[in-house]
């Protein structure tokens, strides 16, 4: 992760570990899901696990199953500063817990009970519950309480897909333009070498204005030309197409190692 996203991830775990419940239940619940968390490796955390632990409501056990709506978010809140990381790397988003081998399937089945199902694996001995959907990820904060920093978190990932769908539109418009100028190119040849020869004059009426047109302004697309000479886009294609399928045939450059003579002869015989 760059600087900025991890400032990000500590904001957002230093925010959840400030909310102060006021339901002594969801205190209870909070900081049975706090077990396990490593103390002092997060100076907001390790003050969260002294404040509730100042509350004699907390030595009550939790039981998820009959545990009210809010009590569980209180409980899955804790969980996540315990055991739980979340990783912004390369645009992705990414949030795991990491718990005892037998709490894995019990946690992840308690996701799944809220509507967020998540999977599970084994990792070095350990259980690892995650997920990988950015949307699942910000309905979990924002149900366990993030709130200031899930909001940055949201408007990043708007950005980044705002990024990534300008950047596939100028890649597509570059992709078009340099097709259109290899093709303008082509063209520009092939009238060059009819002319040269003779044939371009032998051409019909609407072969040789749309061949003027596209001398005159290599850069136009197909449809600039349609408009400029009032022909439909079709018409104007298949003109093109006929100027570079006839050069392509009878090249005769001019200039050419028999001095335009061959083509001469093509077209007394023709």
């Amino acid at each position: 992760m760059t600087a900025s996203d991890r400032d990000l991830v500590v904001a957002l775990r230093n925010e959840l570990a400030a909310i102060d419940p006021a339901r002594l239940c969801d205190r209870a619940s909070e900081a049975a899901g706090l077990e396990g968390a490593i103390p002092g490796r997060e100076p907001a955390v390790s003050r969260l696990v002294v404040r509730l632990g100042r509350d004699r409501a907390v030595v009550e056990p939790f039981d998820w199953e009959t545990a009210a709506e809010h009590c569980r978010m209180a409980w899955l809140r804790g969980r996540f500063l315990a055991r739980g990381s979340l990783s912004l790397s390369g645009g992705r988003t990414h949030l795991e817990f990491v718990v005892p081998l037998v709490e894995a399937p019990v946690l992840a089945g308690r996701l799944a009970d809220i509507g967020l199902p998540a999977a599970w694996r084994i990792r070095r001995g350990k259980g690892v519950v995650t997920w990988k959907s950015a949307e699942a990820v910000g309905t979990f904060l924002r149900r366990i309480g993030a709130a200031g920093a899930l909001l940055e978190l949201e408007a990043r990932q708007v950005s980044r897909a705002l990024r990534g769908e300008l950047n596939r539109v100028l890649n597509a418009e570059s992709a078009n333009l340099q097709r259109a100028v290899a093709a303008a190119g082509r063209q520009l040849d092939a009238i060059a070498v009819l002319e040269a020869d003779g044939r371009l004059e032998a051409q019909p009426y609407v072969v040789r204005t749309v061949a003027d047109a596209r001398r005159e302004t290599p850069e136009a697309t197909l449809t600039d030309l349609a408009e400029r000479l009032e022909l439909h886009r079709s018409a104007v294609q298949r003109a093109l197409e006929r100027l570079e399928r006839l050069a392509e045939l009878e090249p005769a450059p001019p200039g050419g190692p028999d001095g335009g003579q061959t083509s001469g002869i093509i077209r007394a015989h023709a």
